[in-house]
């Protein structure tokens, strides 16, 4: 008579009360996976041993599978928390330059301005060109890195975009003084309107813009007032003249390429002036309104330091600076495996890939199996802690099942000894 059996059966619900009590403790843990004891048949046979008389022998801990279910995700406000709604994983490199990958996307700045884990792990993601601001997916993830001390230098105006009404009802500015009554002239202050535009120093200078009406749906624009009672006399440049067609929409005179500004800063690089600048004025209109200003912008900027960061739904990690800028700085990658059962866990959040699970394919959020990315919040642990506490009292009737079968066998084997 053996013990086998019974012995094999303690074991496998120790090690089941195991993984239970494992779930159980991280149930409160953001993008912790539950895991799930595989049990199999153990059987002992002899060559040519005849079929049905074979008797088990107990069973085995075939093994314990991880359970990637999605978690519940919960909003947390902080501008740093992200999480993965669908497969994927983000993809870490530990302090020894070897790559793992988590499903936890709490992250924070350490003090050189890295973006890391909670276990000081290098997030990685896809650099953004500064020049053209966009990513640069054909290249090796690299860490995400914000040095908070080192500002970004400043930028010149190379474009700005005029959007506003001009009132189609306005006279010549000339005015008519034969009419009945004589039109008088307008001053050329009347429709005006200026914007800070900036040298390749980063000095802002004002843009001032008037639109002087010439003829019908014709309009002159000026980059000043002129003075010609000044000594020598001041005269205003033209930057271009607007024509629109008899709906009020442009039709000419826009864009004006290599437009020269005057600028207060006597050491930019052209002195006195900004070169070079491309002014757009096909946002602009003539209808039978009042002259208004929708919006004017410009792409300069003066030098700045990083004040914040935040990370998008889209995975762009965005750094806002003290000259109001904001622009992404890179872009979160994300990971996916072909057998993500085959990944081995090394305890912190954190998996590495083996041969069963496969070469990781990295990505940007949303494209080919890749799920989606939910900024200012964090997955939770997709642990049921209802299932798991009926799954514990299933484990403990199995391990005072199989503790009675030994006591059983024990009774059994007293009585056999005890034959007189």
């Amino acid at each position: 008579m053996s013990f086998q059996q019974a012995l094999s059966g303690l074991n496998a619900a120790a090690k089941n009360l195991d993984v239970i009590g494992h779930n159980i403790a991280n149930s409160g843990t953001a993008g912790f996976k539950s895991s799930r004891t595989e049990f199999a048949e153990a059987m002992a046979s002899a060559a040519g041993s005849a079929s049905g008389q074979t008797v088990g022998i107990g069973v085995d801990v075939g093994a314990v599978s991880q359970q990637f279910k999605q978690g519940n995700i919960n909003a947390t406000g902080n501008n740093l928390d992200v999480a993965i709604n669908g497969d994927g994983f983000f993809v870490l490199r530990q302090p020894d330059g070897s790559m793992a990958y988590s499903r936890a996307g709490n992250f924070q700045l350490d003090k050189q301005g890295n973006l890391v884990t909670i276990a000081r792990d290098q997030v990685m993601g896809y650099p953004v060109d500064p020049a053209t601001g966009k990513v640069q997916t054909g290249v090796q993830p690299v860490p995400m890195s914000f040095p908070s001390g080192q500002p970004i230098a400043a930028r010149a105006t190379a474009k700005v975009e005029v959007d506003l009404n001009l009132d189609a009802r306005a006279h010549n500015a000339v005015g008519d003084p034969t009419a009945t009554p004589p039109i008088p002239a307008t001053p050329r202050a009347t429709y005006g309107t200026s914007l800070t535009v900036y040298d390749s120093q980063g000095i802002g200078t004002p843009m001032s813009m008037y639109f002087e009406k010439n003829g019908a749906n014709s309009w002159d624009v000026y980059d000043g007032l002129g003075d010609a009672s000044a000594t020598p006399p001041v005269v205003a440049n033209k930057l271009t003249t607007l024509v629109f067609d008899a709906a009020g929409k442009l039709v000419s005179g826009s864009p004006v390429t290599n437009a020269t500004i005057q600028t207060n800063n006597p050491n930019s690089p052209t002195p006195g002036s900004i070169t070079g600048m491309n002014i757009d004025f096909s946002g602009v209109t003539q209808f039978g309104t009042k002259f208004a200003v929708s919006d004017l912008k410009q792409d300069g900027y003066t030098a700045g330091v990083m004040t914040g960061i935040n990370i998008g739904g889209d995975g762009s990690i965005v750094a806002s600076y003290s000259n109001g800028v904001s622009r992404a700085e890179g872009m979160l990658t994300l990971a996916s495996f072909r057998n993500p059962q085959g990944l081995a866990a090394t305890g912190g959040n954190k998996w590495v890939e083996t041969s069963d699970s496969g070469l990781a394919v990295s990505g940007l959020p949303k494209t080919g199996t890749l799920g989606t990315l939910q900024a200012g919040a964090l997955e939770d642990s997709n642990v049921d802690l209802t299932a798991e506490l009926v799954n514990m009292m299933t484990a403990q009737r199995a391990y005072q099942s199989s503790a009675q079968a030994i006591k059983t066998q024990d009774q059994v084997f007293s009585t056999l000894v005890n034959l007189r």
